[in-house]
């Protein structure tokens, strides 16, 4: 049954007081939409590339961190990815079969499991970046001059402030911080 007494989202005036009475911190949805669209058409192109695969995105993301840093614990690739145990085994034992990834057993510990990408891996986690990487690329150059510098301090500001030194021990430092200026005011 319908419920007679709401106002469907496009019959809405955001402008109105009944809005801002549901919602005080109306003025940010608009953001919140546009992460929404921009994150699907940043993983449009990828998805579409995996599901040729059978693959998902937690399995773009286990091939992006496994590629990025090579011989990754599996312990380490969980605290990264903030996902459970059964759910990295189920998306890491498909990649592993399929050839994608390979598991070695650490020299120091042999219970510690080190993952590689293949090369298959490897070519398939390039075609995935490369497609976002264009798409990042034409975002920044429209934003202008400024916009790496905008661009990057939002998105680190968008990450839990106990989250943001082991993310930023996680990205490619050299260059985010050369389009950021000085980081310290962000830590």
């Amino acid at each position: 049954m319908t419920d007679l007494n709401s106002t469907a989202p496009c019959d809405r005036n955001p402008d109105s007081q009944d809005t801002k009475d549901l919602n005080p911190d109306a003025r940010y949805i608009a953001f919140i939409e546009l992460l929404f669209f921009a994150y699907r058409d940043f993983t449009s192109e990828p998805d579409a590339i995996l599901r040729k695969y059978g693959f998902g995105r937690a399995h773009h993301r286990v091939l992006h961190f496994v590629h990025r840093k090579p011989g990754l614990t599996v312990a380490d690739l969980l605290k990264i990815l903030k996902i459970t145990k059964q759910s990295l085994a189920r998306v890491l034992k498909q990649l592993i079969a399929e050839g994608f990834i390979e598991q070695k057993s650490g020299a120091m510990d042999r219970r510690q499991r080190l993952l590689y990408v293949t090369a298959k891996g490897r070519d398939l986690a390039l075609e995935l970046a490369e497609r976002q990487a264009h798409r990042v690329q034409a975002a920044l150059d429209e934003a202008g001059p400024h916009g790496h510098a905008a661009v990057s301090r939002f998105l680190l500001t968008m990450v839990a402030p106990q989250n943001r030194s082991d993310v930023m021990d996680l990205v490619d430092k050299v260059n985010l911080l050369s389009d950021m200026g000085d980081s310290d005011e962000i830590f």
